[in-house]
């Protein structure tokens, strides 16, 4: 006998308890997106490369590193979808919305990265996410950060998250607290990583976010964009503060929060948690009004977030799994077969979930309808129907139209 063929690594498959927190994570985003106007959105799973390509950065991580990028039949080089903004932007391009916006988006849905497995993090992994699109107000991020916090709420994790938030600013300054930045790391460039003394010549942006315990000490003394936000950045941000504060969304600031690519601008925010062990981020987004024009569409104003299922997952208590209260029970003979069948598709007809037994005689079946956790029981003997309770044990004689009266209650 050959060896059992197994998952590739760094996949999963979702089954029983993880199927049903991983569903109820989507479900809940989608009720919650939905009280504040956003539309579902699918986009595919693979795009043209350049899709990814051009809003990542060439040289970024996942560009260089993490894609799955392959040449199809063809000859098109194509990409499994690293994460879902690019698509979303690509999708209203394509679909000729850039005039009539706002668009307020919700998708959820698997995002590909070949990185080193690990706790939470896969290389199909799944991520909800918000893209609110033409607005260029704080109040439009306020809004999109609002109805995070309130999925949270939802899934009951609110209490192990907390908000950081910061302004990267609008092109001024930025470039004034890049001036900065160069100036500071390159008085320390000996002391930087080799990735980070790239990066200085680059996006010194980047620095910040370096993982290298060298670096973090002087990240640690460099400037911060407080210093340097112009007039218009500094009363978009206290906006955003102030609309925070009325949602009732509490925060922290945080400068280190950024975003090294150009078409980022004003706000950046992370929810993070030490539940998971050490500091990790399951919510994170900021606005971006440069992306849809650097896709090859106009200039659109947009801000969004997406954030991890399966960190989520980890995060909520497991809701009651669901499953039919209603099991049909028959005797091992054509009629009550044919009662049977008949009685399920009625009930279904009118949106009552039941299930049919395919044990052998009442016995059995009784047997499974207990494991199953199912609280009624229908007995077809051929000609009459019962009702049995299965948690007092009750039973009775009942006739098909009283079924459907009482379970409609």
């Amino acid at each position: 006998m050959p060896p059992a063929l197994q998952p590739v690594r760094g996949t999963r498959d979702l089954l029983g308890e993880d199927s049903v927190r991983h569903t109820h994570v989507v479900e809940t985003a989608r009720r919650i997106s939905a009280l504040y106007g956003f539309a579902e959105w699918q986009t595919p799973i693979f795009e043209d490369t350049k899709v990814f390509a051009r809003t990542l950065g060439e040289t970024s991580d996942v560009v260089t590193k993490e894609m799955y990028s392959f040449e199809d039949r063809g000859g098109d080089s194509l990409t499994l979808r690293p994460e879902g903004t690019a698509g979303i932007c690509r999708a209203l391009i394509t679909a000729g919305l850039t005039q009539t916006l706002p668009q307020k988006v919700f998708y959820h849905g698997p995002m590909f990265r070949y990185e080193r497995p690990q706790k939470g993090r896969y290389r199909q992994f799944h991520q909800i996410g918000l893209e609110l699109l033409g607005p260029a107000t704080a109040l439009a991020d306020a809004e999109a950060i609002a109805a995070g916090w309130q999925i949270l709420n939802a899934l009951g994790v609110a209490g192990d998250v907390t908000l950081n938030i910061n302004t990267l600013g609008d092109a001024p300054s930025r470039d004034a607290y890049r001036a900065a930045l160069v100036r500071y790391f390159t008085q320390h460039a000996d002391a930087l990583c080799q990735d980070s003394r790239l990066r200085l010549e680059k996006n010194p942006l980047r620095i910040l976010d370096s993982k290298d315990a060298g670096d973090q000490e002087l990240v640690a003394g460099a400037p911060v964009i407080y210093e340097h936000l112009s007039e218009d950045a500094e009363k978009f941000y206290a906006k955003l503060k102030l609309a925070l504060a009325g949602f009732g969304v509490p925060f922290v600031e945080n400068p280190r929060i950024v975003r090294g690519l150009d078409y980022y601008n004003h706000t950046a925010f992370e929810f993070v948690t030490t539940a998971l062990g050490a500091q990790g981020t399951v919510l994170a987004g900021g606005r971006y009004d440069g992306l849809v024009a650097q896709m090859g569409g106009p200039k659109v104003p947009a801000v969004g977030w997406a954030a991890g299922i399966e960190r989520l997952a980890m995060l909520i208590s497991p809701p009651a799994e669901k499953h039919v209260n209603i099991v049909i029970i028959a005797e091992p003979d054509d009629a009550a077969q044919a009662q049977a069948i008949s009685t399920a598709a009625f009930l279904r007809s009118l949106d009552i979930g039941v299930e049919i037994s395919f044990q052998s005689g009442f016995k059995n079946g009784l047997k499974f309808a207990n494991r199953t956790g199912a609280r009624w029981a229908i007995l077809a003997d051929g000609e009459n129907l019962a009702l049995k309770n299965l948690v007092d044990g009750g039973q009775s004689g009942v006739r098909i139209e009283a079924l459907a009266e009482f379970f409609s209650k």
